[in-house]
Formats: structure tokens, C-alpha cells, sequence
């Protein structure tokens, strides 16, 4: 294993402060990523603007008298759990490109997000969403998705670079419903979703798991739904998710489970495919807030709140090189 961390699975649940670590450290200096967390300059992917994309397409086909197919409602969990993996083999598709260096340049944006669907779909055991649709159904929602689409891809091939000394962050949030025991029953939690990441993302992570309470995560939820500033859908860190969402899906994860299982050290064990992969986990406290102040535009970042968000994440992936080196 190289010395920096070549990817960076950065998990948590929802407002837990995730966004704002990731854009906290995209603003640190090379030399200071490397001293003090063991990364390169970041490259990022992100797997909630498919989940904003799915959205968007329930709301259109609702629209046109049609059947939501990925929500009924904009309040409402998914109809198919199975899309948690669907939305893990997209993230192993965009990875896949930037290893690559594979652009895509379809001829409708549009078009082919909904053949990427269908196709993460079928990996997963779930039905094809898109392939029945009656032709003219389809030509409409094409339509009336191809500009997000098109930022979609256009924010996709922006991504596609050299990655020699580089970190690859991925970030993505996982749980279960309120009260549920451990171990969290497929398709929920981290356990399945990591198991479905490809051998070659997991034979070179580490994660970071931002560390806070469900009952903070929603606190935090309805704070940063609340109007501000205009920020990018794509760097999600101003939407909100519905209180339906964060009480079933969100309502309480399985990382400390996956930690106190794992048989090593600040480690989770992943099994998939006959393999074991032992990923060694940095858990930041963010229990007492130390991120929300990233949020405001860095020429108002007070000196302490840095400081106080810095020696945090430091301390929490000194335990990940701790664990790298104990094997």
C-alpha cells in the first residue's frame, strides 16, 4: 500500500458534516494533506447527484399521470431498496472512467442516464426502470431531464484527470431505520453497500466517517434546508432530506457495529465475492460541532474553528496510519 491514501471512502449520515469536510480539505495547501491526513490533492465523486437525478425524473413522470418509478413522492423513502446498490454501481462506473480516462459523449445526456440506470439496475437484482417505458413517455422525459443530465456528465468529464499522487474521494451516506437491531439487513447500512464497491476501490481505501448522533444529523438536516446562499445541487451541501427519509433510512447507521465486529483495530471488515478487505476507518467526532462554519465562504472562517476542525480530523486519521501500519 503507498503511503497517501490512494481513495477515501468519506461516509457518514446526512448534515452530519461530510460536504463540509471534503470542502474543507480541498482548500488545504498539498503539503499540508499529505503532513497531516495522508492524501494527495483530491479528486471527488459523490453519488448524490444521481440521488437528486432520480428525483427529478420521479417528479416529471408524476407530472405525466405515470408511475414515480424511483419515488412516489418527494417525502418519501425509495420504492426499491435495491437502488442503494444501484447508486454504489454508478459510483464504480464514475471510478472506473477516471482510472480509464474514459469520457463519455453521448449523443443525449439524457438518454444515456437512463440506459445507466437500467444498467446499475440489473447489477443490483433490481427491475430495468426505463426499458419497458412507452416510447413517447421516454422522449419526454428524455427532454425534460437533458439539462441536469448534461451537468451531470459535463461535472462527470470535469472529474476525468491524472490521478498519479492524487486522493479520490467518495462520499456517500448510508443507514437504517430508526430502532432496527444490528446487523442492518441488506440493502441498508454500510456493511451491504461497501460490500457492492468494486476490489478495485476497496483494495485501496481507507475511510473517514464523520461521527454524529441520528438525533444531530436531523437537527442539522432542517437547519441547512433552511434558504441561504446559493450553492451548487451537485456539492450538497444546502438540500434537505425529507423527515420520512431520515427517520427510515437515516434513522440510525451500523458503522460502530462494523467497527467493534471487524476483529482489527479502528478497521471494517468487508467481505464480497470470496474476498476480505480490512479497511482502516478514521472516526471524526463532529458530535459537538466543528463544521458547520465551513458552510460561509472562507475569507470568515475564525481562526479557532479552524484550528479545532484541523487537530480533529489530524487526531482521526492518525489512527488510520496507525492501522495501515499495524496491517
Amino acid at each position: 500500500m503507498s503511503e497517501l491514501i490512494d481513495v477515501l471512502l468519506l461516509l457518514a449520515l446526512p448534515a452530519s458534516g461530510k460536504s463540509e469536510v471534503r470542502k474543507y480539505l480541498a482548500k488545504l495547501s498539498p503539503e499540508k494533506c499529505r503532513e497531516d491526513f495522508l492524501m494527495g490533492p483530491t479528486v471527488q465523486l459523490d453519488d448524490y447527484p444521481y440521488v437528486h437525478l432520480m428525483r427529478t425524473i420521479s417528479q416529471e413522470l408524476r407530472k405525466r399521470d405515470q408511475d414515480g418509478l424511483f419515488f412516489d413522492s418527494d417525502e418519501l423513502p425509495m420504492k426499491e431498496p435495491k437502488d442503494w446498490g444501484t447508486l454504489i454501481e454508478l459510483v464504480n462506473e464514475d471510478f472506473d472512467d477516471l482510472m480509464k480516462k474514459t469520457k463519455a459523449e453521448p449523443k443525449s445526456a439524457g438518454e444515456w442516464m437512463l440506459e445507466r440506470f437500467d444498467n446499475a439496475r440489473a447489477k443490483v437484482g433490481a427491475p430495468a426502470a426505463f426499458k419497458p417505458m412507452p416510447a413517447e413517455i421516454r422522449k419526454q422525459l428524455v427532454d425534460a431531464i437533458e439539462k441536469e443530465s448534461s451537468d451531470l456528465l459535463r461535472d462527470k468529464n470535469a472529474t476525468i484527470q491524472e490521478t498519479a499522487g492524487k486522493t479520490i474521494v467518495i462520499e456517500f451516506a448510508r443507514g437504517g431505520k430508526d430502532g432496527s437491531s444490528m446487523p442492518l439487513a441488506a440493502p441498508y447500512g454500510y456493511q451491504h453497500s461497501l460490500s457492492l464497491l468494486s476490489d478495485d476501490i476497496l483494495s485501496r481505501s481507507a475511510i473517514c466517517y464523520v461521527w454524529v448522533t441520528p438525533e444531530e444529523s436531523r437537527r442539522k438536516n432542517i437547519e441547512r434546508a433552511k434558504p441561504q446562499k446559493a450553492a451548487s445541487t451537485f456539492l450538497s451541501l444546502n438540500h434537505g432530506v425529507p423527515m420520512a427519509v431520515m427517520m427510515n433510512e437515516y434513522g440510525c447507521d451500523d458503522m460502530a457495529y462494523l467497527l467493534e465486529t471487524s476483529g482489527k483495530a479502528d478497521s471494517v471488515k468487508v467481505e464480497t465475492r470470496g474476498k476480505e478487505f480490512f479497511l482502516p476507518v478514521a472516526r471524526f467526532d463532529n458530535r459537538e460541532d466543528k463544521t458547520t462554519f465551513v458552510r460561509a465562504d472562507p475569507s470568515e472562517w475564525k481562526p479557532e474553528d479552524v484550528k479545532a476542525l484541523h487537530d480533529g480530523l489530524a487526531a482521526a486519521f492518525q489512527r488510520v496510519a496507525k492501522a495501515r501500519a499495524a496491517g
